[in-house]
């Protein structure tokens, strides 16, 4: 590859990689002032060893899962040939409203990388639940008035969209007015059900929920309006059920995460995706369909696509069959070069919302009150839970955890008010601890506290560890101090290098999985026991939440 700088233009030649055309031809790149002016073909020219092709986008995803803010998420991506994000900061803004929203826009315009944000639609996500903040529809026509942000964000109250909710109702229109996408949010939801979420007269275009082929299957058949998005994040893995969908539509197809973690986000990328369908079979074309070009043409992004006029956002890789990145351009600037990240490191500041009461063991106690229980089945690699009924263990009135049987308790404290209020408690299986315990504040969507502990003794002081830090990760092991993972930011980000924050999440895994746990990734699994917008079994600060019925029920059952 030669790269040839004669004042503000330069030239870089490669293969390059036409995707719309489906064409792959030796030539080179000219680029001046951030932009490409000329690509021309070398006629009769052997190919280079290097192809150039569009950078990488991710169609959806949080970067407050990452635990980094978008300055230290970017220096991370971009090594993995990601130049943009569709991002929905509805987990930072569940805690502080539309200033966290302008929190995450201020902080990702302080680096050269491409963050399309949205209007969170769903601030607090349920009235089933204590969030921080709430957004109402005037505030959503707000930020969709706003050139910064690009859509209104996936409409997770599918209750209320399929029940004609005003409010709902309500965003959507203001979103239709601007003229601006509308992502959806519609788990399992097949038939005639997904025909009435995604009517056309609403708006919504999107899903990233699908979990199986058919269903996804079904969602497309609703209209040419729906494109499904094929999800592996360091959660919900969905890749390997849905690939098939790229051979038979790969125009309605993009590559999200989701939600990816730090360690995951050092490790790799949608690069990754792309990788793995190659290796799959899939056409080349009908891949980087969904990594690059899709999301640019659904969402009307400024990122260039190698056409003369378009931003020079584009990646290097020494071939196409596992795609190792050698360089990321973005605007025309090197931002990361042989796995090494050019972004230089921009100290966050910190915001937070956290008034949590430290607890007691005696907070965490669960009085018999019937022969059977209603436990959370927590799923490796899923973030849909299942739901069972199993007979009580008792000790003196009391039902306590049973880690022969992986029955641990589960409980949600309230973060966010200022006077004391016991937490909630319920009972999981899934986890497999022996001893111990694991807390975090970050727990989709509203972001109480949740922990998960073999002793109520363990789980208080893992939770407490938390409270005492206004915000982090925390395992705790009978005997020994408790280990903890800052997030000062929201209780949702650290304000640490990334590369740090990578290395020291995975080893706090570590630390979870000693405990017993066989889960791939105990923390992300615990986030989500209180998204209640995900069937079956939740639990939040109010109680334990039915999914399926979208209602509050009650723990103890007359029989199993």
């Amino acid at each position: 590859m030669g790269a040839e700088h004669e004042m503000n233009e330069y030239t870089v030649s490669g293969n390059i990689v036409d995707v719309e055309s489906e064409w792959i031809f030796p030539g080179t790149l000219t680029i001046a002032d951030g932009k490409i002016v000329g690509v021309n073909l070398h006629k009769g020219r052997r190919l280079y060893d290097t192809f150039l092709l569009p950078g990488f986008v991710d169609a959806h995803v949080h970067v407050e899962s990452s635990m980094l803010p978008p300055s230290e998420f970017a220096r991370l991506a971009v090594r993995h040939g990601t130049v943009a994000t569709v991002s929905d900061p509805h987990e930072i803004a569940n805690v502080l409203g539309i200033a966290g929203v302008e929190y995450m826009i201020e902080n990702a315009s302080t680096v050269p990388f491409k963050f399309f944000f949205g209007a969170p639609s769903c601030v607090p996500a349920t009235c089933f639940e204590t969030a921080g903040a709430a957004i109402s529809p005037t505030e959503t026509a707000q930020l969709l008035a706003r050139d910064d942000i690009w859509y209104l964000s996936e409409m997770m109250n599918f209750p209320g969209v399929l029940g004609g909710d005003p409010e709902i109702r309500e965003k959507l229109a203001h979103a239709r007015a601007a003229g601006k996408p509308i992502d959806g949010h519609a788990p399992g939801l097949r038939g005639e059900v997904a025909r009435a979420y995604f009517d056309p007269t609403l708006g919504i275009t999107t899903d990233h929920e699908c979990v199986t082929l058919d269903e996804a299957r079904d969602k497309i058949a609703c209209g040419e309006h729906v494109h499904i998005l094929i999800r592996e994040g360091s959660a919900a893995r969905n890749f390997e059920a849905l690939l098939p969908l790229l051979r038979e539509r790969s125009d309605r197809c993009f590559f999200c995460s989701d939600d990816k973690h730090p360690n995951e986000l050092e490790r790799g990328h949608i690069n990754e995706l792309v990788a793995r369908a190659i290796a799959a079979g899939i056409d080349l074309f009908d891949v980087l369909r969904a990594a690059c070009t899709n999301p640019v043409r659904h969402y009307g992004l400024p990122v260039g696509q190698l056409r003369p006029g378009d931003p020079a956002d584009f990646i290097a890789v020494d071939n196409l069959t596992d795609f190792r990145v050698r360089r990321t351009y973005i605007k025309g600037q090197v931002v990361a070069e042989d796995g090494e990240t050019r972004i230089p490191r921009r100290r966050a500041s910190v915001v937070n919302r956290f008034h949590a009461t430290p607890t007691q063991p005696a907070d965490f106690v669960v009085a018999q009150d019937g022969a059977c229980l209603r436990v959370i089945e927590a799923l490796d690699g899923q973030i849909v839970t299942g739901s069972d009924r199993v007979r009580v263990s008792s000790f003196k009135g009391e039902i306590v955890a049973d880690t022969a049987r992986d029955l641990l308790k589960i409980a949600v404290v309230d973060r966010y008010i200022e006077t004391p209020k016991a937490p909630s408690v319920a009972f999981i299986r899934g986890f497999g601890l022996k001893r111990g315990a694991i807390a975090g504040s970050v727990a989709h969507d509203s972001h109480n506290i949740l922990g998960v502990g073999a002793s109520d003794e363990e789980m208080s002081r893992a939770i407490n560890a938390v409270i005492a830090c206004g915000g982090g990760l925390a395992v705790a092991v009978p005997g020994e101090p408790v280990e903890v993972l800052r997030l000062p930011i929201a209780g949702l980000l650290s304000d640490e290098d990334g590369f740090t924050v990578a290395r020291r999440y995975e080893a706090l895994e570590a630390r979870a999985r000693s405990l017993g746990s066989s889960l791939a990734s105990p923390f992300m699994t615990l986030s989500f026991m209180a998204l209640l917008v995900i069937p079956s079994l939740k639990l939040s600060d109010h109680g334990l939440f039915d999914g399926d019925a979208f209602r509050l029920t009650s723990l103890f059952t007359a029989q199993g």
